[in-house]
């Protein structure tokens, strides 16, 4: 029996970079700032629905607690005039303060746009989610999809995979839809993955997106 390990998490420290950046001395600042990162990336990810995020990267220091959410659709965040961004930083304020988070002296949120949204596997999560809440046949909307993905000259594999009760049928099933290779298994090969939940009258259906970029090499070393 194999063990699936997240394609994110089995490249740490190799090609990626942790999500959360910080450090403590303490244990139980340890526990504290581990709790409060959870739960405002839960939060800003249920708030920002449907806003094409890519993913919550957290940075603290002893005065600064700073957040940069990246996103395809920056301008649906900033606002006119800067007025959404500056109301989303009120609104995370007050609700650190109801979850009994220490909310540091200067919070500030960075809004980073993502370039290529069709390379990206939590993007391309949001938009199947989104057409399947839409009611358009599951099918189509996967092979729309996958075709916008590959259409990209980063992209060399993709899989999209769906489950639930797909159509409204009585019994759940999975289908996925694949095109290129994907190496789970090299951890230079550079592997975006994504789950997201399309939610419909009759339950949830779930997605996962894997998306293969090429390999990544360590420039600094040489290796060719």
């Amino acid at each position: 029996m194999t063990h699936v390990v997240h394609p994110y998490s089995h490249r740490l420290g190799i090609i990626r970079d942790w999500k959360s950046r910080w450090f403590s001395k303490k244990t139980t600042d340890y526990v504290d700032h581990l709790r409060s990162d959870v739960l405002v990336r839960a939060w800003l990810t249920k708030k920002l629905r449907g806003m094409y995020l890519s993913m919550i990267e957290i940075e603290r220091s002893e005065k600064q607690y700073r957040i940069m959410i990246h996103t395809s659709r920056p301008g649906m965040i900033i606002g006119r005039g800067g007025d959404g961004i500056e109301k989303l930083r009120v609104t995370l304020k007050k609700e650190m303060a109801r979850l009994k988070i220490v909310v540091p002296q200067d919070v500030k949120l960075d809004i980073i746009e993502v370039n290529n949204p069709e390379a990206d596997a939590a993007i391309v999560a949001a938009m199947v989610a989104e057409g399947i809440e839409k009611r358009l046949p599951f099918r189509r909307v996967l092979k729309t999809t996958i075709e916008k993905i590959m259409a990209n000259r980063e992209v060399l594999g993709a899989r999209i995979a769906v489950s639930g009760r797909l159509g409204g049928a009585e019994m759940a099933r999975r289908e996925q839809i694949k095109r290129g290779g994907i190496p789970l298994q090299t951890l230079r090969a550079d592997i975006d993955f994504a789950r997201d939940k399309a939610y419909m009258t009759y339950g949830v259906i779930g997605i996962k997106v894997w998306i293969y970029r090429g390999m990544k090499f360590d420039k600094k070393k040489g290796t060719k």
